[in-house]
């Protein structure tokens, strides 16, 4: 593998941009149309995402509405949604379905912050993974004599600073989905 600090800084993007997808699809207090994001409905013959038979809009903070595009789906959206696993209860309307969002319970919505620290944590090693990837990159470059021991020494420190960043930024996203789960 060939030394490139723009590449490392790419991937640890995509790390980052992985964990704020799992923690979307958190429940927080909140509505958010992510979090229907993992539901598969039974849907001509085959699982299909809910995305792909509806659309999932937020009409107000605690309610989910799914439109179902085909009248005759309706009832096997709504048993996706109640088999889940979410804690959610939906209520037919014809080709619209009602998702009403039930409080969090303090003890729920600690758990909910310890699986966002778990998600961050693995964001975490995710980037430190990439560091070294580029640290081994390095040194090969330089046993190799392709770099010199002072450049090398310089690109270590970038890449050590790009790590650092990646690490602060994980550490602000987790702070702020805690104080969203957190808000009553």
């Amino acid at each position: 593998m060939a030394y490139n600090l723009d590449e490392l800084k790419t991937r640890m993007q995509k790390s980052i941009t992985s964990l704020r997808d799992e923690l979307a699809g958190l429940r927080t207090g909140r509505a958010s149309a992510s979090l229907l994001e993992p539901v598969t409905v039974e849907a001509y013959g085959s699982r299909m995402p809910l995305n792909q038979v509806a659309t999932v809009t937020v009409p107000e903070a605690r309610m989910l509405s799914v439109q179902v595009w085909d009248r005759s789906m309706a009832n096997a959206v709504e048993k996706a949604i109640r088999d889940s696993g979410l804690g959610l209860n939906p209520m037919g309307e014809g080709q619209i379905i009602r998702v009403p969002l039930p409080e969090l319970n303090e003890e729920r919505r600690r758990e909910l912050t310890k699986v966002a620290h778990n998600y961050a944590e693995a964001a975490r090693v995710a980037v430190r993974h990439i560091r070294r990837d580029g640290m081994d990159a390095l040194k090969k470059a330089e046993k190799d004599g392709d770099l010199g021991q002072d450049e090398a020494r310089a690109q270590s420190d970038l890449v050590q600073k790009a790590t650092d960043a990646a690490v602060a930024e994980i550490d602000q996203v987790v702070s702020a989905k805690e104080a969203e789960i957190m808000q009553v």
